[in-house]
């Protein structure tokens, strides 16, 4: 940056130099308690990580006029049910939560459609009732996403609405 006009500068000074430090620290090492060395660990209750999950929220802002919840489902438990099973496809994927990833969410278990078959309806009751309550239904939750097969996480939406509601239980592992 310049120097006002009113500061005095010697003008032989040459503002533009570089000295190197008298002292060149260490290589950095993982050596912190809680540090992951390694590939991320995988087993109960550790879930999916991805870059910018919370993304997922406002993308579920934006789809919950397109959700249709029965009598006995609550919109909030359809939401939080299909944000775990979308992260899981944006972390498969190795990015961030997409639209894409909330509406295959979403398909699979029919909460795109008017009137879904009375048997998949009674299968959400089961599964998807209180997961809005996050603190206490974490594993519930985590089950939920663990049912869904993986080859169900790689088909586009799509593919997905050709086949449904007839194959519900292959797509959702139910």
């Amino acid at each position: 940056m310049a120097a006002p006009q009113y500061a005095p500068v010697d003008p032989t000074n040459n503002p533009r130099t570089y000295a190197s430090p008298d002292h060149v620290p260490d290589a950095w090492m993982p050596g912190r308690l809680a540090e992951i060395v390694g590939p991320q660990p995988k087993g109960a209750r550790l879930g999916n990580p991805g870059p910018d999950q919370g993304y997922i929220l406002t993308l579920a802002r934006i789809a919950a006029g397109r959700i249709c919840v029965q009598q006995g489902e609550s919109l909030q438990d359809a939401i939080q049910g299909s944000i775990t099973i979308a992260l899981r496809r944006a972390s498969i994927f190795g990015r961030a939560p997409v639209m894409t990833d909330l509406t295959v969410a979403l398909t699979i278990w029919g909460w795109l459609l008017e009137s879904p078959p009375s048997e998949l309806v009674s299968k959400r009751k089961k599964l998807f009732g209180g997961l809005a309550d996050v603190v206490h239904h974490y594993a519930e939750a985590r089950n939920l996403v663990d049912m869904v097969p993986e080859t169900t996480f790689k088909l586009s939406p799509e593919q997905l609405t050709a086949v449904m509601p007839m194959s519900w239980r292959a797509l959702t592992g139910a």
